[in-house]
C-alpha cells in the first residue's frame, strides 16, 4: 500500500467524524430548556399572491426529544387550528392535528408527512425537530452563504427516521454554528430549499429570526418571521397534550 492511499485512508473517517460533530455543535449551542415564539406566515404562491398567517409556537425539551404546540390565532378562519408534536430521538415524531370547527383532533399518518402543513410550504416531517443521530453525515467542502463561510455537509436520513428526504445538504455557519441553509432531495431532485437570515443573539443563544422555505416543485414560498421569541421559560408539560389542545380552543 503507497503512502499516499495509507495517508487518505486514515484521514477520511475524520472527515466524516468532523461533519457529525459540527452538526452536534450546532444542536449542543442552540439547546435550551423551553421555547416560545409568535410567528408571522407569508406564502406567496407560484402567481405571487400572498396570504399571511399568524401562530404561536411553543417547545417544551430539545435535542429531539421534545414537545411542541403550533397553534394558529390569525386570520379568524383558522384561528385555534393547533398541530401538537412529540418528537423522538430515535423514530420519527408523533403528531396530532386539532381543528376547533370539528371539535376533532388527527392522528398524522406516516404517508401524510411529505405534504403541505395547511397551505404552507412546510410538510408535517419539516416541522419536526431531528436529532443528531437520525442522520449520518459527510464533509462535502466549504462555501459562502449571503457572505458567511459556511461548511457544507451531507446529511443521509437512517431508515428509522422514515424521512420522505433521501438525503439533505447542510450549510453551517462557521462563525456561530447556525444553519445558514438546507436543501432537501427525493433521489437527484431538489424539493424544498430553506434560507435561515436575520441571525441574532437571543438569551445567549444564537437564532435565525427568518426562515424562507422555497418549495423548487410548486414555485412557492413561505417566510416566516419569529416575534417575541423567549428561551428557557417555565411552561408546563400539561400543555403539550390532546386534553389540552382540546381545552383551549
Amino acid at each position: 500500500m503507497s503512502r499516499i492511499w495509507l495517508f487518505l485512508l486514515l484521514l477520511s473517517p475524520v472527515f466524516a467524524q468532523n461533519a457529525r460533530e459540527i452538526v452536534a455543535e450546532s444542536q449542543t449551542r442552540s439547546r435550551a430548556g423551553s421555547q416560545r415564539y409568535e410567528g408571522t406566515l407569508e406564502v406567496i404562491d407560484a402567481k405571487r399572491k400572498i396570504t399571511t398567517k399568524r401562530w404561536i409556537y411553543e417547545r417544551l425539551g430539545s435535542a429531539g426529544a421534545s414537545k411542541a404546540v403550533l397553534r394558529f390565532v390569525e386570520p379568524p378562519e383558522v384561528r385555534g387550528v393547533a398541530l401538537l408534536i412529540h418528537n423522538h430521538p430515535d423514530r420519527a415524531s408523533d403528531q396530532w392535528m386539532w381543528t376547533p370547527a370539528v371539535q376533532r383532533d388527527r392522528r398524522i399518518a406516516f404517508q401524510d408527512r411529505r405534504t403541505r402543513f395547511f397551505g404552507t410550504d412546510f410538510t408535517f416531517e419539516d416541522l419536526e425537530e431531528r436529532d443528531v443521530d437520525r442522520s449520518t453525515y459527510k464533509m462535502l467542502g466549504e462555501e459562502t452563504i449571503d457572505g458567511a463561510p459556511c461548511w457544507r455537509i451531507e446529511a443521509t436520513p437512517r431508515a428509522e427516521a422514515r424521512s420522505q428526504y433521501s438525503r439533505l445538504l447542510l450549510w453551517v455557519r462557521k462563525t456561530d454554528y447556525v444553519f445558514a441553509q438546507v436543501e432537501s432531495y427525493r433521489g437527484p431532485k431538489l424539493i424544498r430549499r430553506l434560507k435561515y437570515s436575520q441571525i441574532e443573539r437571543v438569551q445567549g443563544i444564537w437564532t435565525a429570526r427568518t426562515l424562507e422555505m422555497h418549495d423548487v416543485e410548486r414555485d412557492s414560498r413561505t417566510i416566516l418571521k419569529l416575534e417575541k421569541l423567549e428561551y428557557n421559560l417555565d411552561l408546563p408539560a400539561g400543555q403539550f397534550t390532546l386534553q389540552a389542545l382540546r381545552r383551549l380552543s
